[in-house]
């Protein structure tokens, strides 16, 4: 009986001097699993081993995007549950995402579409990240009750100025001139040259180094206009420079421009507790001294999440039933104490990161 050859979620092979990885859950923009997080580990000790493999390459199957972001569903079926999954899932995702940032080939990343989350996890520590005309980047965690992980804070406070607060804070997206400014990407190729580059790329020189990866991105690349982010960047320095939520929320407010009230609009709706904790997580990871450093600190704040009602409510409200009213407990950034935020910064002792190497 013939059928349908079916496709695993996570593609991997070696094309000429390449070794691809491609995602492959075009109908879930991609969303990574824990078994997609586990073969694409796999799959970078193959290709490291591979004499002939002088670089990584990582895409999305479909035309929306490299990838939405985690198993959402996934991670809340199993917090409603009392199961474990974010716990197994979050620690082997961050293990990876460290790796990445210190592959020893040219690790380049293709960021066309959607790039949320876990995408960005993938994606944005790698040595060579290409944005186009259709990248749409965010890190919108803070809209289910979490906080931007996956090295995220490491990422969003080494963007210049206030950027990477505005965009934790907000989740709003980055377009790719935005994400070249913020330090979330390193060139900008148009989608009607990627064909090209992707030829190019896999004809790599044997052992290329990244330099001459380099060199061969930039001959497909192009030099955006400014992004919204980059142009409002004296206005969101002002705005979200202070140490506290609420003073953020002030001095939005004071601001009758279009670009502010915006930004308040969109805070307004966040999970309060997850405002609180990001901001302090991306005030603490200025003074971090490494990505895993970083990483250890979102995993300890990621198991409390996973345990809070604000998690469950953000995803019943964003995804599960999409009615986009949920219902934050606490209400309001006034009733977040410092004790409910302290909880998300606790010592975890044997559940911290182990990282190899």
């Amino acid at each position: 009986m013939n059928g349908a050859v079916t496709e695993p979620d996570l593609i991997v092979r070696r094309e000429g001097a390449a070794g691809v990885i491609r995602l492959n859950r075009p109908k879930a923009i991609n969303a990574l699993t824990l078994e997609m997080a586990r073969e694409l580990d796999r799959a970078l000790d193959t290709f490291a081993a591979d004499p002939d493999v002088a670089l990584i390459l990582v895409e999305g199957a479909g035309e929306r995007g490299l990838c939405a972001g985690g198993d959402i569903v996934g991670l809340y079926n199993s917090a409603r549950e009392g199961g474990d999954l974010g716990k197994v899932f979050w620690r082997e995702e961050y293990i990876t995402n460290a790796r990445i940032a210190k592959y020893p080939k040219p690790y380049v990343a293709f960021m066309d579409g959607l790039v949320m989350g876990g995408g960005v996890g993938i994606a944005g520590h790698g040595s060579h990240r290409i944005v186009t005309d259709k990248t749409k980047i965010a890190m919108p965690e803070v809209g289910i009750g979490f906080f931007p992980d996956v090295g995220g804070t490491w990422l969003l406070t080494r963007s210049p100025g206030e950027i990477g607060t505005y965009f934790g804070l907000t989740g709003d997206i980055m377009n790719g001139a935005d994400a070249i400014h913020a330090e979330f990407a390193d060139a900008y190729v148009p989608t009607a040259n990627w064909a090209a580059l992707r030829q190019a790329l896999t004809e790599a020189p044997s052992g290329a180094s990244a330099e001459q990866v380099s060199g061969i991105i930039a001959r497909f690349a192009e030099q955006p206009a400014q992004g919204p982010a980059e142009l409002h960047q004296a206005d969101i320095d002002r705005w979200f420079g202070h140490e506290t939520i609420e003073q953020i929320v002030a001095a939005l407010e004071s601001d009758a421009s279009e670009f502010a009230q915006a930004a308040l609009k969109t805070l307004r709706i966040k999970s309060p507790t997850s405002l609180k904790v990001t901001l302090k997580l991306l005030r603490a990871a200025r003074h971090r001294a490494s990505l895993e450093e970083c990483l250890v600190h979102e995993y300890r704040a990621a198991l409390q999440v996973f345990v809070s009602d604000d998690f469950v409510e953000g995803v019943r409200a964003a995804v599960i039933d999409k009615d986009r009213q949920p219902k934050w407990r606490p209400a309001t950034i006034a009733e977040v104490t410092p004790e409910i935020v302290a909880r998300y910064f606790e010592d975890r002792g044997d559940d911290e990161l182990k990282f190899p190497g």
